[in-house]
């Protein structure tokens, strides 16, 4: 099964209240990011005074949604030292924070006592399960998707604890 932005989209629009993501690797081999990536090792940094290059359309997303009242936040348990994807990650996130995303990191070793899923996933409006199954290499393969209450709150609960215990992106430094 693939997954499209739009589709994405779709579901990211009709949350009404909040759309919150846990992301747990070190490392994404997504591939609308590999130019980026290889850019950004080059010595390449996105310019914050220069908007219309960074990252569309999901910033333009972001914005939409949040701009309708929609709480968006993205919580990021990385290893430390981190990983130079997580450096790549680290220096372009100011641009979801200035498209209204909330963002906090938390070290590896602060997680340690948290139950935790075994998939990054997004949780929209505390019902639906999205989970991204990546393979070994790092390369998304597909979402599964749930509405069971008993999962909704695993990911739920998950979630909050770990923003709890992260560090708002503003102050967290790689």
């Amino acid at each position: 099964m693939s997954q499209s932005l739009t589709s994405f989209a779709d579901l990211l629009r009709v949350a009404e209240r909040s759309a919150v993501h846990l992301e747990m690797r070190d490392a994404y081999g997504v591939e609308n990011e590999v130019k980026g990536f290889a850019e950004w090792r080059q010595g390449h940094r996105l310019d914050p005074d220069n908007r219309e290059s960074w990252w569309r359309p999901w910033l333009d997303l972001v914005q939409e949604v949040t701009s309708k009242g929609v709480v968006l936040r993205r919580a990021r348990i990385v290893s430390e030292p981190v990983s130079d994807y997580i450096r790549f990650e680290h220096s372009g996130t100011f641009t979801n924070v200035a498209a209204g995303e909330q963002i906090r990191w938390l070290p590896r070793h602060h997680a340690s006592d948290l139950a935790l899923p075994g998939n990054d996933f997004w949780l929209f409006d505390g019902r639906l399960v999205q989970f991204n199954i990546f393979d070994g290499n790092s390369r998304w393969v597909r979402t599964d998707q749930s509405d069971d209450p008993a999962v909704a709150q695993l990911c739920a609960s998950a979630f909050e604890a770990v923003w709890e215990r992260g560090t708002p992106h503003e102050k967290y430094s790689v």
